[in-house]
């Protein structure tokens, strides 16, 4: 329909506990899409795809973590413009906007400012688990007294560690702290 660039972008979510099983899980969270999107379309895995107004392609799933996982791609750029020029553009980018938010109140159990916080809680989890490798490595190197007992245990942790972080998963403060504990 309108040829141009798209944003893409890929976020997790936190859940409200239980909220997966209440809705029914990856059926119940396509079914839920049906009220918010159009086009709407399920694998065999669970996931669903959609589109309404400026979002292109909106696909999620309830990920094994129990987290709502989801691409958006949405018109940007010169296709936006055409977009939004065109007739009822505008109001359609700002119902897209409505109903995507409303999707996320629905689907995490969390409303727009909580949802930030929880994100907020979650960054903290990083950082605070990549300040405590860099610090074990710092520590390892400076010090005299360390078994190779503890330096094996410290790289075990830190590889644990890093695994998480890699994939995406927040690192338990039990994990940061037991690192720290070490030194």
């Amino acid at each position: 329909m309108f040829d141009g660039v798209l944003a893409v972008l890929m976020e997790k979510f936190s859940v409200k506990r239980g909220l997966v099983k209440q809705i029914g899980g990856n059926a119940g969270l396509a079914k839920l899409a049906t009220e918010y999107f159009d086009n709407v379309n399920a694998n065999s895995d669970g996931e669903f795809t959609a589109s309404f107004g400026i979002l292109t392609k909106v696909s999620g799933q309830f990920d094994s973590d129990g987290k709502l996982a989801v691409d958006v791609e949405q018109l940007k750029g010169e296709a936006l413009s055409d977009f939004l020029s065109s007739d009822g553009g505008r109001e359609q980018a700002m119902e897209s906007r409505k109903r995507w938010s409303g999707f996320l109140d629905q689907a995490t159990g969390y409303n727009a400012k909580q949802r930030g916080d929880k994100a907020k809680e979650e960054a903290k989890k990083f950082s605070k688990a990549k300040s405590a490798i860099k610090m074990a490595h710092k520590s390892m190197e400076m010090s005299t007294k360390l078994t190779d007992e503890v330096k094996e245990k410290a790289l075990s942790m830190i590889a644990e560690l890093e695994s998480m972080i890699e994939s995406g998963d927040a690192p338990s403060e039990g994990k940061v702290k037991k690192l720290n504990d070490l030194f």
